[in-house]
């Protein structure tokens, strides 16, 4: 899921299922040599078919693990060790080395030769969390119907064919991060092993290699797919895979973009002098007080052209303001606050004791307080009771509450009955990785790491400089407050990258919020615009 800057989900529950019955399943199960192996690799192969824009496809779904291993693991080294103790009691032995195991499902569609199929990677973010919603949500070819902006009851839940699969487009590798899902880290300092930004981005590209290898895909048109924290991943296994391992991309699709985390709207106020997330995040403040009606005068018919006016505001007299910090005359002060207050439906006197910076937080508790109701940070169309309305900021996510157990009910009974992997194992929608994860990272070209805030834009900039082929997507919605969608647009036109290269970058955004697929709508309109990007990029003949 999502990016969970400062909230996150847990859910779990029971439910009804609805949709094509899988085959008899055939597991294959292999270990690799030595004493020190710590996870066993294995696959269930399964089957069905799903009907998209009229067409029935047939597809085998594949659910496994992938071992992979941390940075500057020597293969070699290893088998010299097991070699020389082939018969040592395990007590002995020390802690063998940190290994992840690696789930992922994977759908293939049937009668289609690997060389002229694309194959697209996807993945969420958290950093911390499961693949379980995009899989449920957007692109496996089974999908979970929750409520568009509103609470989703309680179970029995409801699984339906989805008409908007991307089976049509490409095959599909939906992966679990390490430590999440059914994946599962071992062995010693594995948390230093696996949890941190450079240490994630090895592993998953790491995985990607290996996975081409098993399936004999490396002649593939190769895509990556990453949401919320997955879109900085991407950016880092797009340029390790480039730069370190000399395999190019077609394409990377970038949902609900965070490149550089200097822009978050969350806790902005913890880094005096950096304006620019106030910046971005004003247009989604005004879509949300567009939708649920909150601003002071009439409200504009579309949306579109009012974000419009927005962001020129945003970037042009407000940014303008803040930029002047202390010296800002305080008469342009009370007029700047009072343009931002038609625009975003908080009182002007708010915003003036806010000194013109409302932080994300801040606006999701404020904007219907009068109702006492706390707005969503995910996606800004829900809202739920507030915790407590004298508090500064929300208190959770309404969005998050309302279809959380939804997703994690369904994957749970899906992957056991259909897929027929996952029996007398705990599927974990989130990993407990704040404690360990580090976000310090080297960019590319760099010896040492970077230690502070993060930032990748240097990482997609490098890829796309070593191979000028390769395009990016760039997807979000107007209701996402978690990363705003102007935010998503302002790193990618702030990329080092030359001017002839800014045409590699397409857009497109959507009345919906962080999980883009959450609206039934914007689903179908997210699947054209990437089935149309791998169209356009994958090389094939036509």
């Amino acid at each position: 899921m999502p990016l969970r800057l400062p909230h996150f989900l847990i859910a779990a529950s029971a439910l009804a299922l609805v949709g094509t019955p899988a085959l008899a399943a055939d597991k294959v199960e292999t270990a690799a040599p030595g004493p020190d192996v710590i996870f066993k690799e294995g696959q269930v192969e399964s089957a069905g078919t799903v009907t998209v824009k009229g067409q029935a496809i047939g597809y085998t779904a594949v659910s496994g693990t992938i071992v992979v291993h941390p940075d500057g693991w020597d293969d070699t080294a290893w088998r010299e060790r097991a070699a020389r103790d082939p018969g040592k009691a395990t007590d002995a032995r020390p802690e063998p080395d940190a290994e992840a195991s690696m789930f992922y499902v994977a759908y293939f569609k049937k009668g289609a030769p690997a060389a002229n199929r694309p194959i697209t990677f996807l993945f969420n973010g958290g950093p911390g969390s499961a693949t379980v919603w995009l899989h449920m949500g957007a692109f496996g070819p089974r999908r979970v119907l929750t409520r568009d902006d509103s609470h989703t009851p309680a179970a029995p839940y409801t699984l339906v064919d989805n008409d908007a699969s991307l089976l049509d487009a490409s095959d599909l590798v939906f992966i679990d991060a390490p430590g999440t899902g059914f994946s599962r880290i071992a062995g010693k300092d594995k948390e230093k092993a696996f949890w941190g930004m450079d240490a994630d981005a090895h592993a998953f590209a790491s995985f990607i290699q290996a996975f081409l290898t098993r399936h004999d895909r490396w002649n593939s048109p190769k895509y990556l797919f990453g949401e919320s924290y997955g879109t900085p991943r991407a950016a880092m296994i797009a340029a390790r895979l480039t730069t370190d391992s000399s395999v190019d991309l077609n394409g990377v699709i970038l949902l609900s973009q965070i490149l550089n985390f200097n822009l978050s709207a969350d806790g902005a106020s913890l880094n005096p002098g950096t304006d620019q997330p106030y910046i971005t995040a004003l247009p989604t403040y005004a879509a949300t007080a567009w939708y649920h009606n909150r601003l002071p005068g009439m409200r504009p018919a579309e949306l579109e052209p009012f974000l419009k006016e927005v962001e020129a505001f945003a970037s042009g007299d407000y940014a303008s303001a803040l930029q002047q910090g202390s010296l800002l005359d305080p008469a342009k002060k009370r007029a700047i606050a009072e343009r931002i207050a038609g625009y975003i439906g908080l009182p002007v006197d708010y915003i003036l004791k806010s000194d013109l910076r409302v932080e994300g937080g801040q606006f999701t508790q404020q904007l219907q307080i009068g109702s006492a109701l706390t707005t969503g940070r995910l996606d800004t169309r829900f809202s739920g009771p507030a915790i407590d309305v004298l508090n500064k900021e929300a208190d959770y996510d309404p969005q998050s509450a309302a279809i959380s157990s939804a997703y994690v009910s369904v994957f749970n009974a899906y992957v056991r009955d259909t897929l027929h992997y996952g029996q007398g194992e705990t599927y974990k929608p989130e990993a407990p990785v704040g404690a360990f994860w580090s976000f310090d990272h080297r960019p590319p070209g760099q010896t040492d790491p970077v230690r502070g805030t993060a930032n990748v834009m240097p990482d997609l900039a490098t890829a796309m400089k070593f191979n000028p082929q390769m395009k990016v997507l760039v997807a979000g919605g107007y209701f996402d407050l978690a990363t705003p969608y102007y935010e998503g647009w302002y790193e990618m036109h702030h990329l080092q990258i030359p001017d002839s290269l800014q045409g590699n970058i397409a857009f497109r955004y959507f009345r919906s919020g962080h999980m883009v697929y959450a609206n039934a709508d914007a689903l179908h309109q997210l699947h054209d615009a990437v089935a149309g990007f791998i169209a356009q990029t994958d090389n094939l003949p036509r």
